[in-house]
């Protein structure tokens, strides 16, 4: 990967990245209030079980089909492939988090002439995640691997907040991580359309209990 490409990638990457992305938990503020997550090691088991049922069968899976299909330009594909992943969304709460910042990343992406103008509608995270990887001609391995990498950093931020954990036990934790990524990214990339899989009912029972939890930092 070329310098410019990798510059990108990290631009994209940045938790700095104007999207919104921290305010949301997917779930684990719910896990750490019910007792759940407690510790580095229960965060570690949460994150690599996460990874390995939910982001490697599915949210990875499909971001990887989604960057296929911007590279070939098949919009046919790409809008299918974002109807199936907003279908996916269990909860208010997780369909309203991939809008939103969906949303805002594409708008975003326009704002920086990434994108014609008029490209607003109900778009996924994923989704306008694959536009701004191709626009910015940043490779789809490396893309996926840092899609997964923001996923990760992010749970981690909510395990240093509110369980809480020290800076280095988060350091610690993510470091920990790296293993679970990359098999992750690798089975992303591997399964077969009829093997992509967003069975997770623990996650949406998660995430349903967090629309009427008290006392809530994060909007999922």
């Amino acid at each position: 990967m070329n310098g410019t490409a990798l510059l990108h990638l990290l631009q994209l990457a940045s938790p700095s990245l104007p999207i919104g992305a921290y305010s949301y938990s997917q779930g684990l503020e719910t896990a750490i209030e019910r007792g759940s997550v407690r510790c580095p090691d229960s965060a570690a088991r949460y994150l690599v079980r996460q990874l390995g049922d939910v982001l490697a069968p599915w949210d990875g899976a499909v971001f990887w089909r989604l960057l296929a299909a911007c590279g070939a330009d098949n919009s046919a594909a790409f809008w299918q492939w974002n109807a199936r992943y907003l279908a996916s969304r269990e909860s208010a709460e997780l369909r309203a988090e991939t809008v939103q910042m969906g949303y805002s990343l594409t708008r975003l992406l326009m704002e920086l002439n990434l994108v014609p103008p008029g490209a607003m509608r109900d778009t996924c995270l994923p989704a306008a995640l694959a536009r701004a990887v191709h626009a910015l001609g940043v490779p789809h391995e490396e893309a996926l691997l840092a899609m997964l990498f923001s996923w990760a950093e992010n749970q981690v931020l909510v395990c240093v907040k509110s369980i809480p954990l020290g800076q280095v036990a988060g350091q610690r934790l993510l470091l920990g991580l790296r293993p679970a990524i990359e098999r992750a990214a690798a089975q992303a990339r591997s399964l077969p359309d009829d093997e992509l899989s967003s069975w997770a009912p623990g996650l949406a029972r998660l995430s349903m209990y967090h629309e009427v939890q008290s006392g809530r930092l994060y909007r999922s």
